[in-house]
């Protein structure tokens, strides 16, 4: 019966993994993984997660389930947190949360609930996207459509971006990046997020904004300010959240999807239908992940220790990112790489080809996607000089 299946290709960023790892060069770098690393290379357990597990474990008096929409006390601080602890939205009783397993559980319930709730509509996503959502959007068969993102030029091209929302069928889902996007670093200004919302409301498009990165762009609420203009200034809205991420416990998977509705009984006739699509997927979530940021958000002392380390993740990462660029600087290559610094987030869409990728690879150890994209938490101030040294031959 399985006679006729065939093999595919594995992850390609697996694929790096391995090969890194059998890479005997003793100056090698991996740029290619999707984990914040430290300044070790190692992706560490904070502090105010190991404090809550321990508390966790002290207290916990049951392993049973927790439901398909998961623990409600996750939901009582992902909703501020990611809304704002004095929005309407929450006010007015507009928001629902559903826990996930990681912002790629919540992404797939939004694809089944759209694929069963607006039949025939379809999705767009930005070009380039993260690839999973390729993946996700037509497992759950929505026809799946792109808009432009980045130039020719490696530079975030709104003009057309913005032509392309404009050409949109109404009813058609738009999926936003909220913040430090994946896989290009480049986030929308604030007058471009209220362009966007124009759009949306003009031409009456539903937007699906994927918000896995919190924090690791300019800080907390400053990352969410495009997904808080939509959810205030929209009826309908639907919100991926991680923070399997912001929190480091990304084998813990820890997701949320957060639907905003018109009033609160659409909002309970929405939350009934995702429970039928979580209930179809995997029944209930896993809960460990929830109780862990639980614990943190509800404890001012644990709040601020996580702050604090978050704070020093998101500055380590943006200051790495101007020093990449003064690396260059001695080669003449500051300004042709000047983008890496102006970009959010973990990840940086080099403008690197794919033979220069290759060629780093091959002749330099240094390991990223095809694409360009790097890791810049795999960045350090040891290997900077040699990152930079190795660009510059391959830009001969």
């Amino acid at each position: 019966m399985f006679e006729h299946i065939e093999r595919v290709p594995g992850d390609a960023i697996l694929g790096l993994i391995e090969a890194f790892k059998k890479d005997t060069n003793p100056q090698k770098v991996d740029l290619g993984v999707g984990v914040y690393r430290d300044t070790q290379g190692n992706t560490p357990v904070m502090r105010a997660v190991k404090e809550a597990e321990a508390r966790l474990l002290k207290n916990e008096t049951t392993k049973t389930y927790i439901g398909s929409h998961g623990a409600p006390s996750y939901g009582e601080v992902v909703l501020p947190m990611v809304l704002g602890a004095e929005s309407p939205i929450l006010k007015d009783n507009r928001a629902s949360a559903t826990q996930s397993p990681g912002g790629t559980g919540a992404l797939r319930l939004a694809a089944d609930f759209i694929a069963s709730q607006l039949p025939g509509k379809g999705i767009w996503v930005s070009d380039p996207t993260w690839p999973n959502h390729h993946g996700i959007f037509t497992a759950a068969g929505i026809e799946l459509h792109k808009y432009p993102y980045v130039d020719p030029d490696n530079r975030l091209d709104f003009d057309g971006m913005r032509a392309a929302l404009n050409t949109i069928p109404e009813g058609d889902v738009v999926v936003l990046h909220a913040c430090c996007h994946n896989p290009t670093g480049f986030d929308l200004s604030h007058s471009q997020w209220q362009e966007v919302l124009e759009i949306l409301r003009e031409r009456k498009l539903l937007p699906l904004i994927d918000f896995a990165y919190q924090g690791f762009g300019e800080g907390l609420d400053e990352d969410a300010y495009g997904v808080r203009l939509l959810a205030e200034n929209l009826d309908e809205v639907i919100i991926t959240s991680s923070c399997s991420k912001n929190f480091g416990i990304y084998c813990e998977r820890t997701g949320c999807l957060i639907m905003v509705a018109k009033d609160s009984e659409q909002m309970e006739n929405i939350r009934s239908q995702v429970a039928i699509v979580a209930r179809e997927n995997y029944s209930n979530p896993p809960a460990h992940g929830g109780s862990i940021v639980s614990e943190i958000l509800h404890d001012a002392e644990l709040t601020a220790m996580w702050r604090e380390e978050l704070t020093e993740m998101r500055d380590r990462i943006n200051t790495l990112r101007r020093d990449f660029v003064e690396a260059l600087k001695p080669y003449g290559l500051d300004q042709k790489y000047a983008c890496v610094a102006e970009q959010r987030g973990m990840f940086s869409y080099t403008g690197l080809t794919p033979e220069q990728v290759d060629r780093l690879r091959d002749e330099f150890g240094i390991y990223m996607v095809r694409s360009g994209r790097a890791n810049v938490a795999g960045f350090s101030h040891e290997n900077l000089p040699y990152l930079a040294k190795a660009i510059a031959a391959v830009n001969d």
